[in-house]
């Protein structure tokens, strides 16, 4: 590894980009990590239930890793921010209808491809998870909505107060000191 002073400023800037890109999708992936492992949990105890040994599990990591890509690749493409300059109510929940658009039409070409990959016919690869009706799509729609719901929250206000201070707030040790927040409380 060179020494970063040595490093021309156009590297040193493209390399602390890749940190800072690599840095995000690792937050997103494992956000999403958790939510479709919880998810895949929940399906296998159902179709367990009905003695239907279903291999959901392996896919979380998979999901999780391929929609954090397509959840970095539309803020890309800057989807959803229409409404980043009114109150923060607006940007979140408008970033979470597009984007569980974005999912549910990225899960269903997947599980298309995959099915006609092993040779079934499209209407047989669609996911099983929407119920084919339009009932189990939105049941998914709604649940996918209210799962982006705390993501987009939480991005939408480090992107107000900044990443830098939204880290500091999370993960820095505070002292007694009691900030400008908590002063109007005494």
């Amino acid at each position: 590894m060179a020494d970063e002073s040595l490093l021309p400023p156009q590297q040193h800037h493209l390399r602390e980009r890749a940190s800072a890109e690599f840095k995000r999708f690792i937050i997103i992936f494992l956000y999403l990590w958790v939510v479709f492992a919880l998810l895949s949990i929940h399906k296998s105890v159902i179709l367990s239930q009905h003695h239907l040994d279903y291999p959901e599990n392996a896919f979380a990591i998979i999901n999780a890793f391929v929609f954090a890509k397509v959840l970095l690749i539309g803020e890309h493409f800057r989807l959803g921010t229409r409404f980043n300059d009114k109150p923060l109510i607006y940007p979140v929940l408008h970033k979470c209808f597009i984007f569980t658009l974005v999912l549910i039409c990225f899960h269903i070409t997947e599980n298309v491809l995959v099915g006609v990959w092993r040779g079934n016919t499209v209407v047989d690869s669609l996911p099983p998870v929407l119920g084919g009706s339009v009932k189990g799509l939105l049941s998914v729609s709604v649940i996918c909505f209210v799962v982006l719901s705390p993501f987009f929250a939480f991005r939408e206000i480090s992107r107000i107060v900044g990443r830098r201070e939204m880290s500091d707030l999370f993960f820095r040790r505070r002292g007694n000191d009691t900030g400008s927040l908590s002063s109007g409380r005494r």
